[in-house]
């Protein structure tokens, strides 16, 4: 790989972990497609493709969906297994992560492949693929919830079995229309993912017996996003995508605009950043309903005048095939997702967190990495999708997650926030 390749994954990576990491104040299925949107502009950015640039909307659009809708699993307890103090119960908490860390990996990077592949040769039936990932989401949920039992954090919600339905609905489509460069961004975005929830959870209990005074929690958020977002840009430059020589119409990058501009920014205020929201989230600050009241004031302020300024530019963002507008969306983008992070968090009231000024550092050397990659990035080094390493790489992915429970358990005897799904007498 040239050294664009590297910059461009390590850009992708510290994008989408970054945004992940802001994430964790906002949460669910809105706060994790804000952040897989930014993912896969930072993406389209580093690929230097004129054809991507002209249809970065809608690739932003799927990505979110693709890495939002995985939000709605449940996943408090599992990160509790993992800190447990006995193999099996830690074992298992890192193996389930690895699951739901997967399935984020595996419907994030497996329809943003989808929205890249999809041209005008080969076009992606998008609304066929809806209805058969919808009926494959209820028979995996009819199945193993329903019928089988298989529960993997009673009594929460098991809103995995219908991730996972739907993802496996999204590889058979994939296989049977012979979208094999998709497939193979799907299956290793999987791995990259799912490595990087166990791994977030295996460095947070360190964090946690070490008593660093740090927001672990934070830690292994951006872990799974680092993960996923280099195993998906990885994947994605050494894959091969076809030219689309016409543009998006102009409905389907409108749609997408507002949806990434207008509909997301607006379910955040509406969860996070509306005053009865805020007065709950700042309890413990002094003046809560005044600092409630003021935040939630100047986020509706911040999001309305970023939709409207983003409106006004919306032509030339999708006319532009050079790199001052899309990157300029991207920082403004970005860049209100953290200013956010620090309102939720009780910036007004001079509450700081060490982890918001990271955001920031990463911001910035994410812009000036950007500066430093040179064209190609996508297309070099080919490979195609190679089953006997990938099955190696799977195996031996679970090899380290037992080695990281392993370890685990051996540096404490109990820690707080354990929980326990096996019970031993």
């Amino acid at each position: 790989m040239n050294k664009s390749q590297l910059i461009g994954i390590l850009i992708v990576g510290m994008s989408l972990g970054t945004a992940w990491a802001v994430r964790g104040q906002f949460g669910h299925e809105q706060g994790a497609a804000w952040a897989g949107a930014i993912g896969a502009l930072a993406l389209v950015l580093v690929s230097k493709r004129t054809d991507w640039y002209r249809k970065m909307l809608p690739i932003a659009f799927v990505a979110a969906i693709g890495w939002g809708v995985t939000g709605m699993i449940s996943y408090g307890r599992v990160v509790g297994y993992g800190r447990a103090d006995n193999f099996p119960n830690a074992f298992y908490g890192l193996l389930m992560l690895f699951v739901i860390g997967g399935l984020f990996g595996l419907l994030g990077g497996g329809l943003t492949g989808l929205c890249l592949e999809s041209s005008e040769k080969k076009k992606v039936k998008w609304a066929r693929l809806m209805a058969e990932m919808v009926a494959g989401s209820l028979i995996s949920y009819g199945l193993l919830v329903n019928q089988l039992g298989v529960l993997m954090t009673p009594p929460r919600s098991e809103a995995w079995a219908l991730c996972l339905g739907g993802g496996l609905a999204m590889l058979w489509y994939m296989a049977r229309n012979n979208f094999s460069s998709s497939l193979r961004v799907a299956l290793f975005t999987t791995l990259g993912a799912g490595f990087g929830f166990a791994f977030g959870n295996f460095l947070q209990t360190v964090g946690t017996v070490l008593q660093i005074n740090f927001n672990m929690w934070n830690v292994m958020e951006y872990s799974i996003g680092f993960f996923g977002g280099t195993s998906m840009a990885y994947t994605i430059f050494t894959s091969k995508w076809p030219e689309t020589e016409k543009s998006p119409k102009s409905w389907e990058s409108q749609v997408a605009f507002l949806f990434l501009v207008a509909l997301i920014p607006l379910i955040i205020f509406r969860e996070s950043v509306q005053f009865s929201e805020l007065v709950k989230r700042m309890a413990n600050l002094p003046n809560t309903e005044q600092v409630a009241n003021l935040t939630a004031w100047v986020g509706a302020l911040i999001l309305s005048a970023g939709i409207l300024i983003a409106w006004f530019f919306r032509k030339n963002l999708v006319a532009d095939n050079g790199n001052t507008a899309p990157k300029t969306f991207f920082g403004a983008y970005f860049g209100v997702y953290i200013v956010l992070s620090y309102l939720v968090t009780g910036a007004l009231a001079g509450n700081f967190h060490l982890n918001h000024h990271l955001y920031v550092v990463n911001f910035i050397v994410i812009f000036i990495l950007l500066n430093r990659v040179e064209l190609p990035v996508v297309g070099l080094n080919i490979r195609k999708m190679n089953y006997e390493k990938y099955r190696l790489l799977f195996f031996s992915i679970l090899v380290i997650i037992a080695l990281l429970a392993l370890v685990s358990i051996s540096i404490h005897d109990g820690i707080s926030g354990a929980h326990y799904r096996f019970e031993f007498n």
